[in-house]
């Protein structure tokens, strides 16, 4: 079946029915048969409403995503659309009406775990969705017949999809050249963590890559987009935001920008007490090799974790030659070398491909060597996998038992390391956002992304705390809570939080920074006898001045609001010092020409008029209908 895009309603008229909704921009169909009669179903979306049998948006969804984080941040945002349309999220397959399914396509294992839920759905009789990078990349698989598809670029439609998979119909939605939009409705799975897509596709050619075929060329949101979402998610308790894209350091390329302006720009609006922590996201080498030491300062943050996920993929050049890579061995040691000289604490991951066609013995040795040289904490080990449609599936493979015995030596290897060794009885700050597995430990993470399990209260989960690590293990660290640093965030009404004034810690000495809520950044206090309490008091008047024209705003919403607004004066207390007596006269004289609270202007007064005049009006009014139906009867 050809891709079928958008149809505007045809030309013959007729609109919907009273009451009928149609989605603002009708979707193609594929009609289905009719099984006891071989007849096929009206394909018009109009003329069968017996397919509608009951009201779109009071069904069940149970949604299955599998793949990387930028397909997780894409089910969070179908699933927020689907809920604010009213349709429920169930984790359970058997109780939905429909099985929403979010695939990948970078592995076989994952693909295979697809093909088995879509056999078990469509058994179970259950309308199908499939959506992600394997309907996009491959639309002609027979597993997909019978099934809805939405492509990866169309998760902003996936309502009226459902809508129509539920009615009876086959949609496919897969051709789009726009982004969609980063302010759709959105139901997280950790509501601490936003994953947040800063592009999608990326600039390589990869010989053994699906996941381009699916996501496709480059494309970068804007700086200011990006920026904005970060500002909405911090206001929405949002405590770690993970930069997600096929490749991070690619960002910006196609628009003119480049990763480094844009993490300044988030970096710019992240709280100055850290209490909401920045990821970003896998990063090729060629991309950051231009930015290393701008990427290594924003590490530095406090508000960053200094953390960074490299894939190498082979230690071999000859291999990586083979992949497409368009980088080498020496390259990637120069990123990491050059970024865990620069970043205290600086923790790296990497892939490892076993197998890729073509590699020898020799070039295995290479990858085992540079791995045993830097012992990174994180290695993520796989088997080569042939994917249909990219130029590895067409090289002279190595003999699987090789691959299966490379990839066990290397496994071995790593887990000898022992990465947290040394850190019990170091007392670090963790950003704890999840509950472990076992349900006993809450999980958090130090500045360099250490996973620390701890035993606390839930009530603890969105919060930042100082841990001593008391033991450690081979995959994470474990912990108790020495002291809570910051709290989540407690909801107010928006006049108390307009309204609230700005508290502004004393400073201690003069190397101390004045932490003032409302600034952006901890700014050097150069505390005198009275530095740090004249900052405050600037800030304090500035910021009250400020809240108060938004209550004002927020009155104006109304007529007698408005006229209540124009009473409400502000009348800043003007501190004045020796050196500013000598201008005492002519504050007198200026402030003199301010209204008193209590008098009237002009425009009030005309205002105030009008409203009187038109309640006699309109009690005239009365008086006169009351006279005449008196007189009717």
């Amino acid at each position: 079946m050809e891709d079928i895009e958008d149809l505007l309603i045809g030309s013959g008229g007729g609109g919907a029915p009273p009451g009928f909704r149609l989605p603002l921009n009708t979707v193609a169909v594929k009609p289905k048969k009719n099984v006891k009669n071989g007849a096929t179903l009206n394909g018009s979306l109009l003329s069968d409403l017996s397919l509608i049998s009951t009201v779109p948006g009071t069904q069940t969804i149970y949604i299955k995503t599998f793949g990387c984080s930028h397909n997780q941040s894409d089910s969070e945002y179908m699933a927020g659309q689907l809920s604010s349309f009213g349709y429920g999220l169930s984790d359970d397959p058997d109780n939905a009406d429909l099985w929403l399914i979010n695939t990948c396509t970078v592995k076989n294992p994952s693909q295979s775990a697809m093909d088995t839920l879509i056999t078990k759905g469509k058994s179970a009789q259950k309308p199908l969705v499939v959506a992600g990078c394997v309907p996009q990349g491959s639309r002609n698989l027979k597993e997909l017949d019978g099934v809805s598809i939405v492509g990866v670029q169309q998760i902003d439609r996936v309502v009226e999809v459902v809508e129509e998979t539920l009615k009876g119909h086959e949609v496919r939605l897969l051709t789009r050249k726009t982004l969609p939009a980063l302010d759709l409705p959105k139901v997280r799975k950790n509501k601490f963590v936003e994953i947040l897509p800063i592009n999608v596709g990326c600039l390589g050619a990869c010989t053994y890559c699906k996941t381009k075929h699916a996501r496709g060329h480059l494309g970068s949101y804007t700086i200011d987009s990006l920026v904005g979402r970060v500002k909405t998610v911090i206001a929405e308790g949002v405590k770690e935001i993970w930069l997600s894209s096929e490749d991070t350091g690619a960002y910006g390329r196609d628009i003119g920008v480049n990763l480094p302006t844009l993490l300044n720009g988030i970096v710019a609006e992240l709280p100055p007490d850290a209490s909401t922590m920045l990821r970003i996201g896998m990063t090729n080498p060629p991309f950051i090799l231009e930015h290393l030491k701008e990427i290594a300062e924003v590490l530095r943050h406090p508000c960053v974790y200094s953390f960074l996920h490299v894939p190498v993929q082979s230690g071999s050049d000859a291999v990586l030659s083979a992949m497409n890579r368009e980088y080498t061995v020496s390259e990637f040691r120069t990123v990491v070398d050059t970024l865990t000289e620069l970043v205290p604490e600086m923790h790296i991951a990497t892939d490892i491909i076993c197998g890729f066609p073509g590699e020898t013995d020799e070039d295995f040795a290479q990858t085992v060597s540079l791995i045993e040289d830097y012992k990174l904490p994180q290695v993520h080990i796989s088997q080569f996998y042939p994917r249909p449609g990219t130029p590895a599936a067409r090289m002279k493979k190595v003999q699987s038992n090789i691959v299966k015995k490379r990839s066990r030596e290397l496994t071995a290897v790593f887990e000898a390391f022992t990465p947290y060794n040394g850190m019990e009885g170091r007392i670090e700050r963790v950003w704890i956002t999840e509950i472990a597995t076992d349900r006993v430990h809450l999980v958090g993470h130090t500045k360099s992304y250490v996973q620390v399990l701890i035993v606390a209260p839930q009530t603890m989960l969105g919060s930042s705390a100082m841990v001593k690590i008391t033991s450690v293990g081979r995959w994470s660290v474990f912990g108790e809570v020495i002291e809570t640093l910051t709290q989540a965030d407690k909801r107010t009404s928006a006049k108390e939080r307009l309204s609230s004034e700005v508290n502004c810690s004393p400073c201690v000495d003069q190397d101390e920074s004045c932490l003032c809520s409302g600034d952006k950044a901890a700014a050097p206090c150069s505390c005198g006898p009275e530095g740090c309490g004249e900052q405050q008091n600037s800030a304090g008047t500035d910021t009250a001045s400020h809240n108060q024209q938004l209550l004002d705003a927020q009155d104006n919403t109304s007529l007698i609001g408005n006229f209540l607004s124009r009473r409400r004066k502000t009348y800043p207390t003007r501190k004045l010092d020796d050196s500013r007596t000598a201008s005492g006269d002519s504050l007198k004289q200026e402030n003199s020409r301010e209204e008193a609270p209590g008098e009237l202007g002009f425009v009030d007064r005309v205002f105030l008029g009008g409203l009187i005049l038109s309640l006699f009006t309109l009690l005239a009014l009365l008086v006169h209908l009351g006279f005449r139906v008196k007189l009717s009867k």
